[in-house]
Order: C-alpha cells, then structure tokens, then sequence
C-alpha cells in the first residue's frame, strides 16, 4: 500500500475543519487515512497554528542534530581517554 506523506499545513488544515464540526469518520475517507492516524495528529498538533507546528519540527531537527553531535563528541572523548591510559 503506499503512503501518503501530508504537510503540516494539511494535517493543520485537517484538524481545523474537524474543530469546525465537520463529522472524523467523513474526513478520514476522504484523506484515505485510518482513524489511529487522524487521532496521533489531534494528539500531536491539536490547538496549533502552520507557523507554529513548522516551528515546532525546526526545533525537533535542531534539538537532533545537537544529540547526534554530543554523542559523537563523547564517543571522541572515550577513545582520546582510552589512548591516553594505555600510553602511561
């Protein structure tokens, strides 16, 4: 089955109109989304604005990139200290 990828903007737009009263069962059809999926986005982006969701993944990309770069500074740090217990 393939997957469909939706931006932010839609998934924003999305729980908008289910706000709104529009009814989930017809929303999820139409999106060809399961229910689990409608709900994991409520959860995730509920009361959100475009601006701020987008926000919210740069800081989610940043806040990764940062862990990917501690935890190769202290791997780095390991070995330079193994290295230097060897030597004396």
């Amino acid at each position: 089955m393939k997957r469909k990828r939706f931006s932010v903007e839609q998934i924003v737009a999305v729980l908008k109109q289910a706000e709104l009263g529009a009814p989930v069962a017809d929303l999820i059809r139409h999106l060809g989304i399961a229910e689990q999926t409608f709900y994991r986005w409520k959860r995730r982006y509920a009361g959100l604005e475009s601006e701020q969701v987008r926000e919210f993944k740069q800081l989610q990309d940043e806040n990764t990139k940062l862990k990917r770069l501690v935890a190769d500074l202290s791997l780095d740090k390991v070995m330079l200290q193994d290295v230097l217990a060897k030597k004396w």
